[in-house]
């Protein structure tokens, strides 16, 4: 895998970022907060990835996707709890602490977009 730096994804994750700041800090629920937070944040790591890596759309897609699922199922197991980190605000919203199906669609449906726009955008180019 090369690294390089490519200005537009680093902008993109650091306007994606300052979304689910936005969302994590000032809703507690609904929507926005589940269902679209999860959706966008998919987004935000391919946006990361593909920020620093040369690698092509589709492996950083399943990457994202595999990591995104990966934790995902580990909430199901505690994985907060087994790290000691139950009451660690961060790791609460970094990790998540539930496990909930409605997440995986999100993840699902957030890199279908990805990869969607990413092709229409290389058939304009």
């Amino acid at each position: 895998m090369t690294l390089t730096f490519h200005k537009s994804y680093f902008f993109l994750t650091l306007v994606l970022f300052a979304v689910e700041t936005l969302i994590a800090t000032n809703l507690e629920t609904g929507f926005i907060r589940h269902t679209f937070g999860d959706f966008l944040v998919v987004i935000l790591l391919y946006c990361l990835v593909r920020s620093f890596t040369k690698l092509a759309i589709f492996p950083t897609a399943i990457l994202v996707l595999a990591v995104s699922y990966i934790i995902e199922i580990l909430q199901a197991f505690h994985l907060l709890k087994l790290l000691n980190l139950e009451h660690n605000t961060l790791a609460k919203l970094i990790l998540g602490n539930t496990f909930n199906y409605t997440d995986l669609m999100a993840y699902s449906l957030g890199i279908i977009t990805v990869i969607i726009v990413e092709f229409k955008l290389l058939t304009n180019e």
